[in-house]
């Protein structure tokens, strides 16, 4: 069985010193393919580097909304690095880019700009992206729907489990992707998304180190928990975890544009 992890973090602080041996456990046990996601400048820049030493990792290059500076001017120097990271045959999208008034209440027109900003530059370049959203449902869709529409595709990573969300981001077109989140044990309405969500419009993704599933839960988590994940959607879709695990893999395939 295979697994495509379409959003990971092995960029993050908490892999440098072991994400060599991490990687080589995580392809030996069948994720074949992963997302190793930027965040900042840093970050998009590390995950190009260790794209070039991994034939089965891929890369997004976006600033998050925890990560933006702190005035339009400044943000727009990120932006323009960010532009230039773009031209890489591993970068398959801007992300993760959206909005977070669960962390930020006082950056929130900010937060709008940036978003806006990061979308019209993945519709230039003809890729699709990753999107954060966090305690900002309807500005995140009011920018999808009315301001700067996405013309690549999207995805909400990390999908938070808001049925209003995940209808209206349906109706965009917009691919969902469930980490570990759907396994916790006080998940409210996890059951209900998954069946909420077409086959062909089903992603996962394991946010590596964060967000590891039950029986996991705590630990630091890395994409070998994607059969967690799985072994859910197939229990609730009443599939085969091998048909999850096909499905999911080929959507992730088609939204990256991978051949």
């Amino acid at each position: 069985m295979q697994y495509f992890d379409s959003h990971s973090h092995y960029n993050d602080e908490k892999f440098s010193e072991d994400y060599e041996e991490i990687l080589k456990q995580v392809y030996e046990s069948g994720v074949t393919m992963l997302v190793n996601a930027g965040a900042d400048i840093e970050t998009s820049k590390k995950t190009i580097e260790m794209s070039k030493k991994y034939k089965f990792m891929y890369s997004t290059v976006g600033i998050s909304p925890n990560d933006i500076e702190e005035d339009k001017e400044k943000i727009n120097e990120q932006l323009e690095i960010i532009k230039q990271l773009i031209p890489n045959e591993k970068v398959v999208a801007i992300g993760e880019i959206g909005l977070d008034y669960y962390w930020n209440k006082e950056n929130k027109e900010l937060q709008k700009y940036a978003f806006i900003e990061q979308i019209k530059i993945a519709n230039e370049n003809n890729l699709p992206i990753q999107i954060h959203t966090r305690d900002a449902i309807n500005d995140t869709l009011e920018i999808l729907k009315n301001i700067e529409t996405p013309k690549n595709g999207a995805i909400f990573h990390c999908c938070p489990l808001n049925k209003e969300l995940v209808k209206e981001g349906l109706k965009l077109g917009i691919y969902i992707s469930l980490s570990g989140t759907v396994t916790f044990k006080n998940s409210k309405n996890a059951n209900e998304i998954i069946e909420m969500i077409p086959l062909d419009k089903m992603l996962i993704e394991t946010d590596s180190p964060y967000l590891s599933p039950e029986p996991n839960r705590g630990k630091r988590n890395d994409s070998r928990n994607l059969k967690y994940i799985v072994e859910k959607i197939a229990e609730i879709k009443k599939l085969t975890e091998e048909e999850i695990a096909k499905i999911t893999y080929e959507n992730a395939k088609t939204i990256f544009n991978i051949k």
